[in-house]
């Protein structure tokens, strides 16, 4: 089934609450109109009652009431419509003025001062009856008042038929009013929709003008842009990771090539056969690492690298990757130095991994004969795992970077010379973020520092 657009349903809604309303105010009208009629009715009739029960107060026999009757002539001529008819007992007929109006049984029960009403031959009518009881003789007599109200319910009757004309033309000019409203209301909408279909994976720069948006939408706008930004942040971010995978493949490719172009331009010896393969599968080696390292940020970015949660003595872990990195260290004379204790839930040889890239970067960039520490902090429900070394600074440019894939500080590095291809603190960060930590940078004062913050849920407190 085909949704209607938002502009024919607000333009739907609209005629339905101006319909409602004028249907509402249609209906009170016409009881208003109904209860004023009545009303004016009722006091006609009160009035021309009460002036007979005053003329025929003194009454006290049928001649005397004879003698009265010019008087109430006089009283009832002066309006049309009215007809009087007063019945003495037994329900003899005294008095009919203009003539006698034959009334239905039941309304003549009715109680005195009620106004009832009834319906004959097309005509509409209103009636009251007063019990009038005259002094001295026990006499009962029964005053009925009719009044043509027909000329009123024919007014409330031609009221309604042109009323609902005036409603049916209402319903189709709101209907239009509305389509006219809506759509004049959601061009914002559809200037949205003309920047979204102008977007591409190629411009993605275009963003939602909030100016322009009215206050209801800008939460919408918003949105839309930030999601925007993150799309152009995450297509840089592919296009930079595919232009680095292409300059650090380019070399040792290149290389591969031009080593065997040379080694098959003439024939050689067993001898040297045997070094050109040895120095080739150097080079594959070292390509093969770069693929593991970048399938393994890769998995991780997408989450599905999940680490093992097991207690890991950090202390422990710390004193292995020294007994493993002794030997680099000594060469420069740099002191190894691990301080704190500290167990976290997580995976061994992941953490290994994170700590080992760590200690490496701090042993390759201390100053000799210096000193690398690493600290174990433990909070309440926390776990702090920090590497320093002494040795030159990284320029705050840099910080910022040292995290993205194929980066290096160092300008003399950048062109795949070196055997470290800067993916070591990219991957480092995905370790510690696929435990639920962080992975930060700080270096002044003469000294470098990386720590890896590990939340409540990966530490665990030792009594």
């Amino acid at each position: 089934m085909r949704i209607p657009s938002l502009t024919l349903r607000l333009s739907l809604m609209f005629s339905l609450a101006v319909l409602s309303v004028l249907l509402l105010a249609g209906i009170l009208f016409k009881q208003l109109s109904m209860m004023h009629f009545r009303l004016l009715d009722q006091q006609e009739l009160s009035g021309k009652a009460q002036s007979a029960v005053n003329i025929l107060q003194t009454v006290r026999d049928r001649p005397q009431f004879e003698r009265r009757l010019p008087e109430l002539r006089a009283l009832l001529s002066h309006h049309p419509g009215l007809v009087a008819m007063i019945r003495g007992p037994g329900g003899e007929l005294w008095f009919a003025e203009p003539a006698v109006l034959p009334v239905p049984a039941g309304l003549l029960a009715q109680p005195d001062e009620d106004i009832w009403e009834w319906e004959s031959e097309g005509r509409f009518f209103s009636g009251l009856n007063t019990g009038l009881e005259l002094p001295d003789s026990g006499i009962r007599l029964s005053i009925e008042l009719v009044l043509d109200s027909t000329l009123h319910q024919r007014y409330l009757h031609s009221l309604t038929y042109w009323f609902w004309i005036a409603f049916f033309l209402c319903a189709l000019c709101s209907a239009a009013l509305g389509w006219l409203v809506a759509r004049n209301g959601l061009k914002p909408v559809r200037a949205v929709a003309q920047v979204v279909s102008s977007i591409s994976a190629q411009s993605l720069s275009g963003r939602v003008p909030l100016d322009e948006v009215p206050r209801e939408l800008q939460g919408l706008a918003g949105s839309f842009n930030a999601m925007l930004q993150r799309l152009d942040d995450g297509f840089v971010r592919l296009s930079n990771f595919s232009s680095d995978i292409a300059h650090e493949l380019r070399t040792p490719i290149s290389s591969l090539i031009t080593h065997t172009e040379v080694v098959l331009s003439r024939p050689r010896d067993a001898d040297e056969y045997h070094e050109a393969l040895h120095s080739n599968l150097e080079e594959l080696q070292r390509m093969a690492k770069m693929v593991e390292q970048m399938l393994f940020i890769a998995k991780a970015d997408n989450a599905l690298i999940v680490p093992e949660c097991k207690p890991v003595d950090m202390h422990a872990l710390v004193e292995q990757l020294f007994e493993y990195y002794g030997l680099l260290a000594e060469e420069d004379s740099i002191v190894l130095n691990c301080t704190g204790q500290g167990t976290l839930m997580g995976d061994a040889s992941m953490l290994r991994r994170a700590l080992s890239n760590l200690l490496s970067n701090a042993i390759r960039h201390s100053i000799q004969g210096g000193t690398v520490t690493v600290a174990i902090a433990t909070g309440e429900q926390s776990l702090e795992v920090s590497v320093s070394n002494a040795g030159a600074l990284i320029s705050p440019e840099h910080i910022e970077r040292l995290f993205d894939r194929f980066y290096r500080a160092d300008p003399a590095r950048r062109e795949g010379q070196s055997s470290h291809a800067g993916l070591g603190l990219a991957i480092t960060r995905s370790i510690v973020q696929s435990h639920g930590g962080s992975l930060a940078c700080e270096s002044s004062g003469g000294c470098t520092r990386f720590t890896a913050f590990f939340p409540q849920a990966c530490a665990v407190n030792r009594s």
